[in-house]
């Protein structure tokens, strides 16, 4: 099974794959989509959505797990990161790709066992669940790769 989590964002997306063959897990690939911050919002969103077409076509997941906006501190930084998230999903559904959505707090939880862990802790579980040899950077990578890691929870494949 192949699971693709993404960290939205209108700038940034951050997607890591990984892939569970029998009882290990395995990092496929992680990093970040940007956008040109000098396009208009539509054209951001275009370019998001073209770049996350060809990476679905790369890793064929079987499941994307993607972030759920569950509280915002900044009302103008949430909207775009939500029309992100919009363009992100409607990917999926094209390719009829099962969607999780699961908010930080459930990541935290599935990754550390503490709602209140801080991003470095989730980001050093990610490293040694994966057997990496140095945490993913940047961080929406990380982030995206642990999303991808409590997918296979949700599927009650999780080591």
């Amino acid at each position: 099974m192949i699971i693709l989590g993404i960290d939205p964002g209108i700038a940034t997306t951050g997607y890591g794959v990984v892939k569970k063959t029998k009882n290990k897990l395995q990092c496929l690939d992680y990093g970040i989509i940007e956008t040109d911050k000098k396009q208009k919002a539509a054209q951001r969103l275009s370019q998001l959505y073209n770049a996350l077409n060809k990476l679905l076509q790369k890793t064929k997941p079987d499941l994307m797990v993607v972030e759920r906006l569950f509280f915002f501190k900044n009302l103008k930084t949430a909207l775009p990161v939500s029309e992100a998230r919009g363009v992100i999903l409607l990917a999926a559904s094209r390719k009829k790709i099962e969607i999780v959505q699961l908010t930080p707090l459930q990541v935290k939880v599935a990754i550390c066992c503490y709602g209140r862990a801080d991003k470095k802790q989730v980001q050093k579980m990610v490293k040694k669940i994966l057997g990496l040899k140095k945490i993913p950077r940047p961080d929406d990578a990380a982030d995206a790769l642990a999303l991808a890691l409590c997918g296979f929870s949700e599927t009650k494949t999780f080591l």
